[in-house]
């Protein structure tokens, strides 16, 4: 009997990636297709952080059903918590699965008649992932949930609470795509810093022990909140196998902006915090939202000159999006668009300075890890998380190198060899 074709759509988060990877790993009976309009069922595993990416979401679906009306669409992921039911009865898609029902994917997709499967939010996975289709660089599920109540945020509650996934599990995990051939791993969770409070560890602590596995080169953490930064973890920066980046959340620098938000953090705080990780050698990242409600124009000139102020490289920047069932939502409209856009570029325009900065003082001893590439033109990412661009007669993909002397452009490093 000839097997279905299924096919993942995946929005969001690196969370949701290691999640799609998850499923695929436990489809046995049926094969994967890379092109959507070949496949029998398509899985789409949703993000829904915004209004926004709800839309999207719904989009792409409608789009699906209109190129092939027998197409079997499931959805899964954090839309199927807050949105699922609404699609299920209206008829947009044939299943929904929660993010506890992932790993039954293989036998649910069996079930010849509609179903509605939301599941629960304590779930943790135990699935062991071996390999990453098309990834030189392994993302590593550490935890799940959040136990922060952000004014603007619905991921706590379509992810659950923080709980952390075990740690031998985690060891193994890596231990296996270590000798697969992966050697840079990147921490990935709802609340990454959170790992390990729950079971009597800490972040600082499972990184040591994954450091010294065979194989494991460099290890990234996807974001970290300032407070989870304690002087354990501060003890292992200069250790060869971290990454020379982290990317500490901070989403504001007005201290009144920090407590409309229902942050935890504070400016003085981040500035001493972020001074020091510098001072060992690290580009910093940070996300920023700007256009929340509450945010005058006095709030963002305190914000931009603040920003000015931090030892920052990289950022993510978003323009403020309502998101229904949100504090934020109940306070009002945020800024008027066209001055939310404005400041948004005035913020990346200012990092994109000092990110040039960074990368004109560090050219020398740069560790890339080649991802992708062809007729002579490769793309990796060094220690820092920029990228550069490499010209070869060799084949180096999926290959580390170490450049000295980078050619440091407006956006982007070059070598040639």
């Amino acid at each position: 009997m000839k097997r279905q074709k299924v096919h993942f759509k995946t929005f969001g988060c690196r969370t949701n990636q290691f999640d799609t990877q998850v499923m695929m790993s436990r489809l046995e009976d049926y094969e994967l297709e890379n092109d959507e309009s070949r496949a029998d069922i398509v899985i789409v595993n949703s993000c829904t952080v915004t209004n926004g990416a709800d839309a999207s979401v719904r989009r792409y679906i409608n789009s699906l059903k209109r190129k092939n009306p027998d197409v079997r669409v499931i959805l899964t992921g954090c839309g199927a918590h807050s949105k699922g039911e609404e699609f299920f009865e209206k008829g947009a898609v044939f299943g929904v699965m929660g993010h506890s029902e992932k790993e039954k994917i293989n036998e649910i997709l069996k079930r010849p008649e509609r179903f509605c499967e939301i599941g629960d939010l304590e779930h943790i996975d135990s699935t062991i992932v071996e390999n990453f289709r098309g990834k030189s660089r392994a993302f590593i599920k550490i935890q799940e949930g959040c136990d922060f109540r952000c004014s603007y945020c619905i991921i706590p509650f379509v992810r659950g609470n923080a709980r952390s996934h075990d740690e031998e599990k985690i060891l193994l995990q890596i231990e296996r795509l270590a000798s697969n051939g992966f050697g840079e791993f990147i921490l990935t969770g709802t609340n990454v810093g959170s790992y390990g409070r729950d079971r009597g560890s800490s972040m600082a602590k499972l990184l040591k022990r994954i450091s010294a596995l065979r194989g494991v080169r460099r290890i990234r953490i996807g974001s970290l909140e300032p407070m989870q930064i304690d002087e354990e973890f501060m003890e292992i920066l200069d250790e060869e196998w971290m990454a020379k980046h982290l990317h500490i959340a901070l989403q504001h620098t007005s201290d009144r902006m920090l407590e409309l938000m229902n942050r935890r953090n504070s400016y003085d705080e981040d500035l001493k915090l972020f001074e020091e990780i510098a001072s060992h050698g690290y580009a910093l990242g940070t996300d920023f939202i700007v256009g929340h409600p509450g945010e005058g124009e006095s709030e963002w000139r305190e914000a931009i000159q603040r920003v000015e102020q931090l030892p920052l490289s990289h950022i993510h920047a978003f323009t403020y999006s309502g998101r229904d069932g949100t504090a934020a939502v109940k306070m009002g409209e945020g800024v008027r668009g066209d001055i939310a856009k404005k400041r948004h570029s005035q913020l990346t325009k200012l990092i994109k300075k000092k990110n040039l900065l960074f990368r004109k003082e560090h050219r020398e001893g740069l560790n890339v890890l080649v991802e992708s590439g062809r007729d002579g033109l490769y793309l990796g990412y060094d220690q820092y998380y920029n990228r550069v661009r490499i010209e070869s007669g060799e084949d180096l993909t999926h290959c580390w190198v170490t450049l000295n002397d980078v050619e440091v452009g407006d956006d982007i490093n070059f070598y040639r060899f």
